[in-house]
């Protein structure tokens, strides 16, 4: 466990480029399930244990800074910048500043490794306690070595030596055993040893994979094999979409083994930090973002997305149904085709069905709109029925404005009502009024013109032909 383990720091390297992801934002700041790539490897090492982390930042620094800042605003996160990238070990020195008199473990981890998981990172940390080495370092075994340096060892089976692919010759290329990019080293020796490194190597850069040869012949090496998944770097597009779908698959199992029904994971989103009750089903194709929390008992319709959204216990959301930082009562019914706008707070049993929009709309218990309508900037009391077609006309043009319904009212279908303008409680709008004006409590209000016949209207029409 991460208490009886000496205290840790631990350095993010996140300052790259990321050519191969083609783009103009920096590689670490590309998404998946809702957070930067860099969040992943900071945020494992602080569940392992690290007391504090610093994230070595260089191409679109700020822009690094301000969004792990924002994923991780109680985080114990500090900055270092390197100003010009000239290797993993010229990378990790940029940080010795940001540790102070640190003297502890060091581990140190790749901003683009999400799958990294937190037992991982105590592994190697312990290996290297138990073996008393200057340095432990994460290895795997993929099917395809390609683009990984590989691991030596001498005859007794001790890691000597990491070669770089660009560095290595056929009988070294030949090795399926990689590095995997995770370190724990002594401080004292991390920081002795850095400055020993050259860049004697094909891309003229200083190494940090070189620390093993270094340790190797003192105080020793420990290599630590880790699941080929953990060990997975991000360098494309398409290694990013094949890293969000691990990250989902592993929060679709944990939540199927909390008492959650999943019908299908492998059609199913969600977002990092996401919480679901017991007993929630899920149908396909759900997408759940941000900080969306679902009670107890609920169901999510296929198709659904859910951001930012509280739902309290036995909610149910019929398909493709949107809902956007907003709050929905325990036992309310959603959809389908139901769209909730920020800034809604749905009471208990509320009913709102097809195609019906709200927007900065607090909507009290038992209340319905059940058809074709837009309740926006509104204040609706407990048992009010909002027949199909109604709408709140809450924009002059210029300013927002508020309508308020009172309990028990009925409102007819076609209403429109202008706000601002306030509905008392219990009373009735006649269906296909335009209201402009308050309507007492218990009052009937009607706001259409006088319907007229005319006889014979259609014959005559048809004789002028």
């Amino acid at each position: 466990m991460a208490s009886q383990m000496s205290p840790f720091a631990a350095v993010v390297l996140a300052a790259g480029k990321g050519t191969r992801m083609k783009s103009d934002r920096a590689k670490v700041l590309h998404e998946l399930c809702g957070r930067p790539l860099a969040y992943y490897p900071v945020r494992r090492a602080l569940e392992a244990g690290a007391s504090s982390v610093v994230v070595v930042v260089g191409h679109q620094a700020e822009a690094v800074e301000a969004a792990l800042a924002a994923a991780l605003p109680d985080a114990p996160l500090r900055f270092a910048l390197q100003r010009e990238q000239l290797g993993t070990a010229h990378a990790v020195l940029a940080a010795q500043a940001s540790l102070g008199d640190h003297a502890g473990p060091v581990v140190i981890l790749s901003g683009d490794t999400p799958l990294l998981e937190a037992a991982t990172i105590r592994a190697v940390i312990e290996a290297r306690a138990e073996a008393r080495a200057a340095i432990a370092f994460a290895t795997a075994t993929p099917a395809d070595p390609g683009g990984y340096g590989r691991v030596l060892r001498d005859g007794r089976g001790r890691p000597v030596r990491i070669v770089e692919e660009r560095d290595a010759d056929g009988p070294t290329l030949a090795i399926r055993e990689v590095n995997a990019g995770l370190y724990c080293a002594d401080a004292s020796f991390l920081w002795t040893s850095l400055g020993e490194v050259g860049a004697r190597n094909a891309q003229r850069e200083f190494y940090l994979t070189d620390l093993v040869a270094l340790a190797a012949e003192g105080p020793g090496a420990v290599a630590v094999p880790v699941p080929e998944e953990d060990a997975a770097g991000v360098n494309d597009r398409a290694d990013l979409a094949r890293a969000g779908r691990v990250l989902v698959r592993r929060m679709a199992t944990a939540f199927l083994r909390a008492g959650v029904t999943i019908e299908d994971p492998d059609r199913f989103d969600c977002d990092e930090g996401v919480e679901i009750a017991p007993d929630v089903l899920i149908e396909p194709n759900v997408r759940l973002r941000g900080r969306t929390r679902v009670g107890a008992g609920s169901r999510i319709g296929q198709g659904s997305i859910l951001e930012d959204a509280v739902l309290g216990e036995g909610v149910t959301v019929n398909p493709y149904t949107v809902v956007n930082a907003s709050t929905v009562g325990a036992r309310a019914v959603l959809g389908p085709f139901t769209r909730i706008r920020p800034g809604c707070e749905l009471g208990e049993e509320v009913h709102l069905g097809n195609f019906v929009e709200t927007k900065k709309a607090r909507i009290g218990k038992g209340s319905k709109a059940n058809h074709l309508a837009y309740l926006g900037d509104a204040v609706i009391g407990s048992g009010v029925n909002v027949g199909a077609g109604t709408i709140t006309c809450n924009y002059d043009g210029e300013k927002k404005h508020q309508t308020r319904i009172g309990d028990r009212a009925f409102i007819g279908s076609d209403a429109i009502l202008v706000a601002p303008i306030e509905i008392g409680a219990d009373a009735y709008v006649a269906a296909g009024s335009t209201l402009t004006e308050p309507v007492p409590p218990g009052a009937l209000a009607l706001g259409r013109a006088r319907q007229t016949n005319k006889e014979g209207w259609a014959a005559r029409r048809k004789g002028r032909g």
